[in-house]
């Protein structure tokens, strides 16, 4: 077992240090940016494929990523986001998402509910603010946000699956 990454009393669940939540947090935060700028074509505006959403599943093996995914959903809103109202929207968005997806993992769910809060979460609240500023009817977003929503959905579920069997070859359990 890795010995940076120690386990409390008999629990199998890993304990990260402040600076290894503070590093993987980081490069979340770092990856999600670099994703929305390399796929910002299709990830703003009234039609939207968010790949970088996928990250969110993360969330289901590090809970302390849920700050930070918000964190990550403002400060990509700042390169082609539709100004403060997207931004800090964005945010409570990636907050709840990913706060949604811990509860899943805490309560047992199968992995793959993992896929509906990533659809639904943004599908039909991001259109709120959106069917304003670019004065579109909410019920359309919501179909088109959430058709786009589940491509990085099904990726954040794969990429979730693959990095906690790496994690399980490094002897590190799901919590």
């Amino acid at each position: 077992m890795n010995s940076s990454i120690s386990n409390k009393k008999s629990s199998s669940a890993p304990h990260y240090t402040y600076i290894q939540k503070l590093t993987i947090s980081g490069i979340v935060i770092a990856l999600y940016c670099v994703i929305m700028y390399f796929t910002q074509s299709i990830a703003f505006g009234p039609y939207q494929v968010r790949i970088a959403t996928s990250l969110y599943a993360l969330a289901y093996l590090f809970p302390f990523l849920v700050l930070p995914l918000g964190i990550a959903n403002f400060l990509s809103n700042m390169l082609g986001g539709l100004g403060p109202i997207d931004m800090f929207g964005g945010c409570l968005v990636g907050v709840i998402t990913a706060f949604l997806i811990v509860l899943i993992h805490k309560y047992k769910l199968p992995k793959a509910s993992c896929i509906v809060p990533i659809i639904v979460i943004p599908g039909t609240i991001v259109p709120i603010w959106l069917s304003i500023i670019n004065s579109l009817p909410y019920g359309l977003l919501v179909a088109s946000l959430c058709i786009g929503q589940i491509i990085p959905a099904i990726t954040g579920v794969i990429l979730m699956k693959a990095f906690g069997r790496v994690l399980l070859k490094q002897g590190i359990k799901e919590s």
